[in-house]
C-alpha cells in the first residue's frame, strides 16, 4: 500500500490542529520573552550587562515596547484570536527590523532574526495548508 500526501492528510492530524498547537507554542515563547523584558524593567535581569536605568533611551524604549507587546501577543495567540496573530507578526517583524536596519543602535542578532523569520515561515505554511485542505482532506477550490 502506497502512502501518498492525500492519504496522510486524510488519516493524519489536521493542519488546522497543527496550526493551533503551533500558535500555542508561540504563545509560550512570547510569554517567556515578555517575562524576561519585565524582569529587565524591574531590575532582576540585565541586558548586555546594563541595568534598565543605565541603558540608553533607545534600548529602554525597545525593552518596554516588547515587554508590553509580547504579553499581549501571548494572550492573543493562546486564545487563537486573529488579533493575537497580527500582534505577534507585527512584533516579530519589528524585532527583525530592529536588528537589521537599526543594527548600529541595537546590534546585529542573526540567530534571533533567523528564528523569527523561520517562525513566520512555518506559520504561513501551516496557514496555507490548513486553508488548502478542509477537515475531510478534500482540496479546496
Amino acid at each position: 500500500m502506497r502512502t501518498t500526501f492525500q492519504h496522510l492528510v486524510h488519516k493524519g492530524p489536521s493542519f488546522i490542529g497543527m496550526l493551533h498547537v503551533y500558535l500555542r507554542l508561540m504563545a509560550l515563547v512570547m510569554l517567556g520573552a515578555g517575562l524576561i523584558h519585565w524582569a529587565r524593567i524591574l531590575g532582576a535581569d540585565t541586558w548586555r550587562g546594563l541595568m534598565f536605568q543605565d541603558m540608553p533611551t533607545e534600548w529602554q524604549s525597545a525593552v518596554v515596547f516588547f515587554a508590553v507587546l509580547d504579553l499581549i501577543a501571548a494572550i492573543g495567540l493562546w486564545l487563537l484570536a486573529s488579533w493575537g496573530t497580527v500582534i505577534w507578526l507585527f512584533r516579530s517583524l519589528c524585532q527583525v527590523v530592529m536588528h537589521t536596519i537599526f543594527s548600529d543602535i541595537f546590534g546585529r542578532r542573526p540567530y534571533e532574526i533567523a528564528f523569527y523569520m523561520g517562525a513566520i515561515a512555518v506559520y504561513l505554511i501551516l496557514l496555507y495548508l490548513s486553508e488548502r485542505f478542509s477537515s475531510d482532506g478534500q482540496t479546496q477550490s
